[in-house]
């Protein structure tokens, strides 16, 4: 199994026995997830933007508008982090301090750089969407060198990469013993809706193949996780 090599910016120094840093626990948190944020600094001033991502091995990509000042920014060999997380339960307990959350998350650092040229980024955005919907870019229309042209993509090779997670019950402790307040957790997860059809374009269809793993009901985490699995 390959692992990062943790340093001082990437160890986890608070409950480090929940922490990870073997490309199976890494990976697994980031194939669930959909949404990360990316932080870096320009002239001294931090930044946080959030984004939707995905990841091929060793590499996160992400995308925004060609003429995003921030993009353009982060791909020009910016050092950035990025997280990734997921909200699995809200823990309670007698005591404030006790409170907690079970969860899953990444952070991950690297040097971001941009996409370059129509055959990588067209390559690049079809690889994105057949990542959620697998094999959904055949049935696409083809974009346009244009449409290609006004969107800016990112790539980053995981430098350093820690995953952190809690799952479990509650920390009970002895001076709690003599309340009465309810203790137990509370489990979060999001669900997938029925598909809605657009009244114009595809009334009365069912949704093409490339739609199969997005059961309603079936929830998102575990789809994601499919999807990059296919």
């Amino acid at each position: 199994m390959s692992s990062f090599t943790p340093t001082p910016r990437s160890r986890a120094r608070r409950k480090p026995d929940r922490a990870a840093y073997d490309e199976e626990a890494v990976f697994a948190i980031l194939d669930a997830g959909l949404l990360c944020h990316v932080g870096y600094v320009i002239n001294g001033q931090p930044f946080v933007t959030p984004t939707t991502y995905w990841r091929e091995g060793r590499k996160l990509y992400w995308h925004g508008s060609a003429a995003s000042r921030m993009l353009k920014a982060q791909g020009c060999g910016l050092p950035v982090c990025v997280t990734v997380s997921q909200i699995d339960g809200l823990v309670l307990a007698r005591s404030g301090i006790a409170h907690s959350m079970n969860y899953r998350s990444v952070m991950a650092f690297g040097r971001a750089r941009l996409i370059e040229g129509l055959a990588a980024r067209r390559a690049a955005m079809e690889a994105f969407i057949d990542r959620l919907y697998p094999e959904r870019s055949a049935e696409l229309r083809p974009s346009t060198d244009n449409e290609i042209l006004q969107i800016g993509l990112v790539e980053m090779t995981i430098e350093e990469a820690s995953a952190k997670r809690r799952d479990g019950g509650v920390n009970r402790m002895a001076a709690d013993d003599g309340w009465s307040a309810w203790s137990g957790v509370i489990p979060v997860e999001t669900r997938l809706g029925a598909p809605m059809a657009d009244a114009h374009q595809s009334a009365g269809a069912a949704p093409s193949p490339s739609l199969d793993l997005y059961e309603p009901g079936a929830r998102l985490d575990a789809v994601l996780t499919k999807a990059a699995r296919s």
